[in-house]
């Protein structure tokens, strides 16, 4: 196999061209139309297929007024805390795909703002695969892939929604369909006035093992970061006749922000106590954009899919601050500082499959070419002439580009009351940093990476799986980064651009069982990773440097369940939780220090329909847990939501969010060098009103 980097276009349209006159045809295996066992969950209907789980939250009644991290986090087997950080059945490593395809802006930090910016109103199911297929660049860990609403009946509709909720926050949207014979166009436009409050507090006793050096630093600060989000998507689809197919979509969010950051940092050791407010305005900034057109062939129990698509997404941070200084008093010191970034992924993938008189193959190409683009800037500002004396430790910038080329095989095999899914997977990766001045490091890495997905349906209303998988993590962009950035007083940080890619395996094993009106399912895993990517530290001029290597090594195990009870038409009662056993080894300056301990999760639902009105409660819970050299606290969310259908086109809903405020997360770390306790407070407590209309 060729490896290829920079002639991405050429490749692309001649596998296209080569998948076209082939015609052998079909939508991912995966996507198939295979066996399925319908079940009711606590939102509405649920489809087990043999890889994933598929959730319809088209009607969620939180979903109205809500974001796509609202939506997550009231879907089973999914926790989400109030920063954005997510988990799929205990497994923190999870990639989030859009329609079934990655995003820029799904990657890296910019995550998090994107689900929180994001409508809820917008989706039509959230499809969960805890150990996805050969047939998926998994990126070493679980898939939440969230399916956007399309509305294919003939026609033209329409609904413009908004809301407001308490801090002046509010948002209006409108989205609409056309479907005539041969074509179907769809869009939205949104405009949203988002906003979080944020609470954190650290306090780091430290020691330099090389000065002998030994002191305390103490930050604190509280902000309401206010949003102002755009966002803009349109797509077409247009049948070339009976068996084919072309769609072309495209999108546009932009956000930006003006937080009054006003951080009050202590610092004690052997010359005395210096204590000072550091103050930042902003800006802010984020845009994203995406573009993709596909085509399709279905004939015959045979299909074709080909796919192409371009995203981006582009930040600037603004890091320039002014400290004020109350002990000892001296003049006030003014920085310049700002990161840019911008990440650009390109995909093209080809599909194949084909069904067989004992099921169905698949096989396809994935390639990607990913490019970070990341500029750091950090100066003194003489405020009487304005010079900015540069500070050569944290100003540098550098470029990732990651090439993957991938082919892949899946055969599905019925016999029976068996099914099995096998699946192999070959990946060839590059990954090239490109300093700004220095020199370029480049490293390659191959694999081969197996799955296996069984069922065997032990009578008409009980399932027993197994699965199994292996797969890459290729190290993040903000991690291979050659310098030094600025994060704030009491930390900078340094990538590595020797990081490797980590390995992940993981085995599952479970049952799915109905009986009358209940419905459960209860399974077990266990998850090893090697290589893991862990924090190595050290100190400049008393300042913590936290740096990436490899190295780590971790293990879970643990059980899982969830049951639902339809107890009549009206009322549905549903809970899912998890209790695991993490294991980490994590290198520290003078050895390797071995932890473990029990964590765990639990989600309740309960929703009552009667008549017009829609009432339901949802509340989750997050165990403590272990981190490398430390732990973090609890964590718990209980919201309310009461929809109320006042015609047949218009629709009333109150949400009530995080009702008892439980979104406060502490955290410790215990290293050779320092100890750090702390909390993050985002508070996630929200009252929205929102009303839908329908035009049809």
């Amino acid at each position: 196999m060729h490896f290829i980097q920079r002639n991405l276009p050429r490749t692309v349209l001649s596998l296209i061209l080569f998948g076209l006159a082939a015609q052998p045809a079909q939508t991912r295996a995966q996507d198939v139309d295979v066996a399925t066992v319908t079940v009711t969950a606590r939102k509405e209907p649920v489809v087990k297929k043999l890889d994933k789980t598929v959730y319809d939250v088209s009607n969620m009644a939180r979903a109205a007024n809500g974001t796509a991290q609202d939506v997550l986090q009231s879907t089973p087997g999914i926790s989400v805390t109030a920063d954005g950080q997510i988990a799929v059945k205990g497994n923190a490593q999870v990639t989030v795909l859009v329609n079934g395809k990655p995003a820029a802006m799904m990657s890296g930090d910019e995550r998090a703002v994107a689900l929180q910016t994001m409508s809820g109103a917008d989706i039509a199911s959230i499809e969960v695969i805890t150990n996805p297929s050969a047939a998926y660049n998994a990126n070493g860990g679980a898939i939440v892939n969230i399916v956007l609403k399309r509305n294919r009946k003939p026609g033209a509709h329409a609904q413009i929604k908004a809301s407001a909720a308490d801090h002046g926050l509010w948002n209006a949207g409108t989205s609409g369909d056309f479907t005539g014979k041969q074509i179907s166009v769809h869009g939205n436009l949104a405009y949203r006035r988002d906003g979080t409050k944020k609470l954190r507090s650290s306090a780091v006793d430290w020691n330099n093992p090389l000065s002998g050096q030994a002191g305390t630093t103490v930050q604190s600060s509280e902000v309401f970061i206010r949003r102002k989000v755009d966002s803009a998507q349109l797509g077409v689809d247009y049948a070339l006749g009976d068996s084919d197919s072309l769609s072309l979509s495209a999108g546009y969010n932009a956000r930006r922000s003006h937080p009054l950051f006003d951080v009050l940092n202590e610092a004690r050791d052997a010359a005395g106590q210096t204590m000072y407010h550091r103050i930042s305005y902003g800006p802010n900034e984020q845009s994203d954009n995406n573009a993709s057109l596909s085509y399709s062939h279905q004939d015959h129990g045979s299909a074709l899919k080909a796919m192409v698509q371009r995203s981006k997404t582009s930040g600037l941070i603004d890091k320039s601050y002014t400290d004020v200084f109350v002990e000892p008093v001296r003049a006030t010191g003014y920085s310049h500082g700002a990161t840019r970034s911008a990440r650009q992924l390109k995909q093209a993938t080809v599909d194949w499959s084909r069904t067989t008189d004992h099921g169905q193959w698949g096989m396809g190409i994935d390639l990607q070419d990913e490019v970070n683009d990341l500029d750091n800037y950090q100066a003194s500002v003489d405020r009487l002439t304005g010079f900015e004396t540069q500070d050569p430790q944290t100003t540098n910038g550098y470029a990732v580009a990651t090439t993957l080329n991938a082919v892949y095989l899946t055969d599905q095999i019925r016999h029976g009351t068996w099914e099995a899914l096998l699946g192999g997977r070959f990946e060839r990766m590059a990954l090239r940093v490109s300093p700004a001045q220095g020199v370029v490091q480049t490293q390659h890495w191959q694999a081969f990476n197996p799955s296996l997905h069984i069922k065997h349906a032990a009578s008409d209303k009980t399932d027993l799986t197994f699965t199994y998988r292996r797969s890459l993590q290729r190290p993040d962009a903000r991690d291979l980064n050659p310098f030094t950035t600025y994060v704030d007083a009491q930390n900078l940080s340094r990538g590595n651009p020797g990081l490797k890619p980590q390995l992940l395996t993981s085995w599952e094993v479970g049952a799915d069982a109905e009986l009358a009106r209940l419905s459960g399912s209860v399974g077990a895993f266990y998850r090893t990773s090697r290589d893991t990517v862990a924090d190595a530290r050290s100190f400049a001029d008393n300042v913590l440097v936290t740096s990436k290597r490899n190295g780590g090594q971790a293990r879970s195990a643990g059980i899982t369940g969830s049951v639902a009870w339809t107890l009549d038409a009206a009322l549905r009662v549903s809970m899912d939780g998890g209790a695991y056993r993490v294991a980490l080894s994590t290198p520290d300056l003078y050895g390797t220090v071995r932890q473990d301990d029990l964590s765990g999760y639990v989600n309740f639902s309960v929703a009552y329909d009667a008549g017009a009105d829609n009432l339901s409660l949802d509340a989750h819970g997050q165990a403590s847990g272990i981190t490398p050299l430390g732990r973090h606290g609890a964590t718990s969310s209980v919201n309310l939501t009461w929809k109320r259908q006042l015609s047949k086109t218009l629709s009333f809903t109150v949400n009530a969010s995080d009702i008892f405020d439980g979104s406060k997360r502490s955290y410790r770390t215990d290293a050779s060098t320092f100890r750090q306790t702390g909390f993050d407070h985002f508070v996630a407590r929200r009252l929205y009103l929102g009303l839908v209309k329908k035009l049809e």
